[in-house]
C-alpha cells in the first residue's frame, strides 16, 4: 500500500516539477559540454531515462538492494566508503550506487564487485524515477550530500525508507530558508538525517526537519580523508625525473578552480627567487581545464610537465591532470593552497593535506567547510587569507618556517581526528529502522 503523502509536499512538488524542466532545458548545453569533454558518456546512457536492460533488471531482482545516490567524484567517493561500512554492518546487503557524471563514474565503477553495481541518476523527472525504482527495486533510499525530490517523493510513495547524508553550506542554507515554504514539505519526507555537528541539528531544525529525524553522527569526509601515503615512492621517482630533489620545497594547490592556477604559478615566480628549488603542483578540481591551465601558464615561461605524460625534461610546474591521486600526492607537499576558496566561493576539502601532516593555506571562501575552517581559525592550526598579496606572504613565511609548519599541522590534526568514526556511526544510523 502506498503511504499517504503529504499536501504541503504535493503543492512544492508541482512548483518544483513546473520549473525543472524550464531550468534543465537552460543548463542542458553545458551539461552536455561537459559530457563530451569528460567523454564516456555513451556508456549506460539510457539509465539516465530510466531504462534497463534485462540482464541489468535481472541482477537487481536477486537479493536485497539499498540505493546509495551520489552525484560527483567527491560524493561517490565518500558513498564508496559508506558502502563498505554498510556491507561490514550488513553482509546481506547489496548496494546500487548511482552517479550523475561520467567522472564519478569511472571512479565507482573501479570499486564494482559482486554486492556493488554502479548505475546513473535518472533524470530527476516523475516517469523516469519511477522507471528507475521498478528497476532496482530498492529496499532503501539513501542521498549523499544532495535530495532529487521527485526521486524521494516517489520512494516515499512506496513506503521505503529514506536517509539524508548532507552538507549544509551556508549559502545552501539561505537559500533553503528563503524557500522554506518549498523546501521544508519535502525535507520534511526524508526519514532520517546523519549530520555533522551538533550545532546543524538546530539549522535542519529551522528548515522544517523534526529534531527527532535528526542524528549527529560526525563528518565522514574526515574518514575519507585518513590514511594514504602508499605510492609516495611512485610519485617521488616521477619528481626526480622532473629534476625536483628529496629537499626541495614543493607548494602544492589542490582542487583548484578557473584563475587559482595562474595566481599560485605568478606567487611561484616570485617566491622561487627567495627559495630557489621551489617546485609547484597544481592539481585543477576538473582535469577537462587542463588545456585551460595551460594556455594561462603559457605566458610565464615556466617549464610544466603533466602527469599524464612520460617526464622528457626538468620541470618547473607539474599539472596533475589525473584523477583520484590528489590524497596520495598530499605526502610529498611541504605546503598546501586549497582551491576553491580564493577565485570561487564554496572551497575543496581542506581535511585530506591534514591528516598527511601538511599544514594549509586557503581563500576567505571556505562556506562548505564552515565548522572546521572556524575551529582552526579558533585555534590558529590553519592560515586564512583574504586576497593573493596574503597568500604569497603567508606562503614565503611557511616555507622560511619549519616550526609553525610543524605546529599549524598538529593542532589541525588533533581538532580532525575527533570526527573519527564518523562513517561507521553514520552507516549504522541510516540502516537503523526509520521512525
Amino acid at each position: 500500500m502506498a503511504a499517504p503523502f503529504p499536501t504541503d509536499a504535493r503543492r512544492s512538488l508541482r512548483i518544483y516539477n513546473l520549473f525543472f524542466p524550464v531550468v534543465f532545458l537552460v543548463l542542458l548545453p553545458g551539461f552536455l559540454l561537459r559530457m563530451f569533454r569528460r567523454g564516456g558518456f555513451r556508456e549506460k546512457f539510457a539509465q539516465r531515462l530510466g531504462r534497463y536492460t534485462a540482464e541489468e533488471r535481472q541482477r537487481f531482482a536477486n537479493g536485497q538492494w539499498l540505493w546509495l545516490h551520489s552525484i560527483s567524484v567527491g560524493e561517490t567517493l565518500l558513498a564508496l566508503k559508506l558502502a563498505r561500512q554498510m556491507r561490514t554492518l550488513d553482509p546481506a546487503t547489496n548496494i546500487a550506487l548511482s552517479v550523475t557524471t561520467t567522472t564519478g563514474f569511472a571512479v565507482a565503477r573501479e570499486a564494482a564487485c559482486e554486492w556493488l553495481e554502479v548505475i546513473y541518476n535518472p533524470l530527476d523527472l516523475r516517469g523516469f524515477v519511477r522507471a528507475a525504482l521498478d528497476a532496482v527495486r530498492p529496499q532503501r533510499l539513501v542521498f549523499i550530500e544532495a535530495v532529487w525530490p521527485n526521486l524521494l517523493a516517489e520512494a516515499t510513495r512506496r513506503d521505503l525508507p529514506t536517509a539524508f547524508v548532507p552538507r549544509l553550506s551556508p549559502r545552501s542554507e539561505g537559500r533553503f530558508l528563503r524557500a522554506r515554504g518549498l523546501t521544508g514539505p519535502i525535507f520534511r519526507l526524508i526519514d532520517v538525517l546523519a549530520v555533522q555537528e551538533p550545532d546543524d541539528v538546530a539549522r535542519w531544525e529551522a528548515l522544517g526537519v523534526d529534531k527527532a529525524r535528526i542524528r549527529v553522527t560526525g563528518n565522514t569526509k574526515f574518514d575519507y580523508a585518513a590514511g594514504g601515503g602508499e605510492r609516495v615512492a611512485e610519485f617521488r621517482a616521477l619528481l626526480r625525473q622532473l629534476g625536483v630533489t628529496e629537499d626541495a620545497p614543493i607548494l602544492l594547490a589542490g582542487s583548484t578552480f578557473p584563475g587559482e592556477e595562474l595566481i599560485l604559478a605568478n606567487i611561484y615566480r616570485e617566491l622561487r627567487g627567495r627559495f630557489p628549488n621551489l617546485f609547484l603542483i597544481l592539481v585543477p578540481r576538473h582535469v577537462e581545464r587542463t588545456p585551460e591551465v595551460l594556455a594561462d601558464l603559457r605566458p610565464l615561461d615556466l617549464r610544466v610537465a603533466l602527469r599524464s605524460e612520460d617526464a622528457k625534461a626538468p620541470a618547473d610546474v607539474l599539472i596533475v591532470n589525473t584523477t583520484g591521486e590528489l590524497r596520495e600526492w598530499y605526502h610529498l607537499a611541504t605546503v598546501v593552497f586549497i582551491g576553491k576558496s580564493l577565485t570561487a566561493h564554496g572551497g575543496q576539502n581542506p581535511v585530506e593535506p591534514v591528516l598527511a601532516g601538511k599544514p594549509v593555506l586557503y581563500g576567505p571562501n571556505m562556506e562548505n567547510f564552515a565548522a572546521i575552517v572556524a575551529r582552526w581559525r579558533d585555534e590558529q592550526a590553519a592560515v586564512q587569507v583574504h586576497d593573493e598579496v596574503e597568500l604569497q606572504e603567508q606562503l614565503a613565511d611557511l616555507l622560511a618556517n619549519a616550526a609553525r609548519r610543524e605546529t599549524l599541522a598538529r593542532r589541525a590534526k588533533e581538532i580532525v581526528t575527533a570526527h573519527f568514526g564518523a562513517t561507521e556511526r553514520t552507516a549504522a544510523t541510516v540502516l537503523a529502522p526509520q521512525p
